[in-house]
């Protein structure tokens, strides 16, 4: 388990006013619903503690009287309050969950939209999971506080100021007796607090480490299971499994002590009530009403105290969700754009590094001092053995990352000049590692552009060799694709990947490693495809066979970071250089295979 994700489930402040400032901004769009949420706590809060009143009317005024007729009209007012209570309740639910839900609304829209304007530098070092979980878990936390802790700590507030005043304008001495084991209850609530944020904390921590465990595992599946793996995994899966049951344990141990030693408490008041408001009706200094509406008050009171406690731990969990939340949205991890972008229009393609130095960790340059120029419309190859820079260089183009020194430019301007939106707007990439969303074909291909027809989708599928199996599937271009694309071959995913690249029509295309994982038919197809495709566009193939790029119009050889040879095929291979050197080394690799 990294030390990374242990920090980041360390807690803060329970109650961090600065974080709580923070989320209230995203409450004031809705400020007419929390007035009339406000209205209708005050009002609800008003109508429980009004039923002890009333019954204390309904006792000393009518029942005492033996005034029949008084009596029915206080039960009907009493069950009219009720009434109007359960019609202020559903409209207060309503309006709290309605505002909740406009809120984390408002909320996962900011999220995800920041998450999707961060830069590639931010994926590399952060795991998936911390994200989906701060767009999804965290943001639930909140809702919950939202929809039910705010509303129902309001609530609870306004309860028990209700009871204050009423239980003293019937009677202070009796009131002062109700209300002497306060201190006792502030102390234990305190102790409880403290208590239950340490074990929450473990809480926490060992659910981070069980999420990330389940995570890591069931997407390496195949290799636990190659290797035979599971009784080995499944103990340490049980170990985890089982700090997380002590700590949840821990937690539990402290809410059984502290309810039942409420309702100790509650039975102490109850009793010293009795005690007292006893001798007080028997010298009648306070009447049998007053009493009775005195041990429902009491028994009202303790309701808030214990729903109080809960609420402490709503917030506590709301406060740790929106620090991290918040750590998310202050990540400025963006690739930097110009204040004046320069629009781009009639793209020729005319693409040149000069001097370029990029490093993705700051003194480790995976790029030193590379210079070549691409002509519009020009074929050309980049080559040379893994970690040479070959990658780095379309990630670069494409304003993934920005370079640390020199400068690319597009048609003579330099690209940090453009807004890279519209820049990317007209390059195309096909990556080595196909990725497929959840969806069908046709949506894949078109990513959900508006401006890509069906016709268009059809015409690019056909161009690169996918059409014959696209429609020989149940529901053709409509096939539901499972995720990753589960249920299609590689070859198949990566002729979609095409399909999708070309139906953009760019005036950039980019291959990465793009032949790679299919087979030799499949990739004759592409290759005769490309031979098309490439007519008019600016391209640049990234590639491991050196077969594939022959016919290229110039073959870019890096070595270790730098641009070691520039020319043709048949140019590098008479150089005899690096270039040959791979030739030569796949070339007998080759004649091995045949020859097997």
């Amino acid at each position: 388990m990294s030390t990374e994700l242990s920090d980041d489930e360390i807690l803060g402040k329970a109650y961090d006013t600065k974080l709580m400032r923070r989320l209230l901004q995203y409450v004031k769009p809705y400020k007419k619903i929390v007035v009339i949420a406000i209205l209708l706590n005050i009002l609800v809060a008003a109508l429980g503690p009004l039923r002890p009143y009333l019954i204390k009317i309904a006792i000393d005024d009518h029942i005492v009287l033996k005034d029949y007729d008084g009596l029915l009209l206080i039960i009907a007012v009493l069950f009219g309050a009720l009434l109007i209570q359960a019609i202020v309740q559903y409209l207060l639910t309503y309006f709290t969950v309605l505002m909740g839900q406009k809120i984390i609304f408002d909320l996962r829209v900011e999220l995800f939209s920041h998450v999707q304007k961060l830069a590639l530098k931010y994926f590399d070092r952060t795991p998936v999971g911390r994200t989906v979980t701060r767009v999804t878990n965290d943001v639930e936390s909140l809702n919950e506080m939202f929809s039910s802790g705010i509303v129902a700590v309001f609530s609870d507030v306004f309860v028990i100021i209700w009871i204050f005043i009423f239980m003293f304008s019937m009677s202070w001495d009796l009131s002062l007796v109700a209300f002497s084991v306060m201190p006792i209850l502030f102390y234990a609530t305190f102790l409880f607090r403290k208590k239950v944020r340490e074990t929450f904390r473990d809480v926490r921590f060992h659910l981070a480490r069980l999420n990330s465990y389940m995570q890591e595992h069931v997407t390496g599946m195949n290799v636990v299971q190659i290797f035979t793996r599971e009784k080995q995994e499944l103990k340490k899966f049980s170990e985890i499994n089982n700090d997380h049951k002590i700590a949840n344990i821990k937690s539990i141990f402290f809410y059984a002590v502290f309810y039942p030693f409420v309702e100790l408490l509650s039975a102490v008041t109850i009793g010293l009530i009795i005690w007292y408001g006893g001798g007080e009706v028997i010298q009648q200094q306070i009447s049998i009403g007053v009493l009775v509406a005195f041990l429902q008050y009491t028994e009202m009171f303790w309701r808030p105290v214990r729903d109080l406690s809960e609420k402490y731990n709503i917030l506590q969990t709301a406060m740790a969700s929106s620090e991290r939340i918040f750590k998310l949205l202050d990540n400025k991890t963006f690739v930097k754009e110009p204040d004046n972008p320069v629009q781009l229009t009639n793209v020729r393609g005319e693409i040149e590094f000069k001097n370029v130095w990029f490093a993705y960790n700051s003194g480790e340059e995976v790029l030193k001092n590379v210079s070549f120029s691409i002509k519009p419309g020009e074929r050309v190859a980049i080559v040379g053995a893994t970690g040479a820079g070959k990658t780095s260089i379309i990630n670069i183009l494409t304003r993934f990352y920005d370079i640390a020194k020199g400068s690319i430019t597009l048609d003579g301007t330099d690209i940090r000049c453009f807004d890279k939106r519209a820049l990317r707007k007209y390059i195309s990439i096909v990556l080595q590692d196909v990725y497929l969303f959840s969806g069908t074909i046709k949506s894949n291909i078109s990513l959900g552009s508006d401006k890509i027809t069906e016709e268009q989708i059809i015409e690019a599928a056909k161009t690169v060799g996918a059409h014959k199996f696209i429609s020989q599937l149940p529901n053709g271009y409509d096939e539901e694709v499972k995720e990753k694309g589960a249920t299609l071959s590689v070859g198949q995913k990566q002729l979609i990947s095409f399909a999708r690249a070309l139906a953009y029509n760019p005036q950039i295309l980019i291959l990465d490693e793009a032949t790679s994982s299919v087979d030799t038919e499949t990739e004759q197809l592409i290759q005769n495809a490309i031979e098309k495709l490439l007519i008019g566009r600016t391209s640049i193939v990234v590639a491991h066979r050196l077969s594939t790029i022959q016919n290229a119009d110039k073959i870019i050889v890096m070595h270790k970071g730098e641009l070691k040879e520039e020319g043709t095929h048949q140019e590098l291979l008479t150089k005899r250089g690096i270039y040959y050197k791979l030739y030569q080394l796949q070339y007998k690799d080759q004649e091995l295979i045949k020859t097997s």
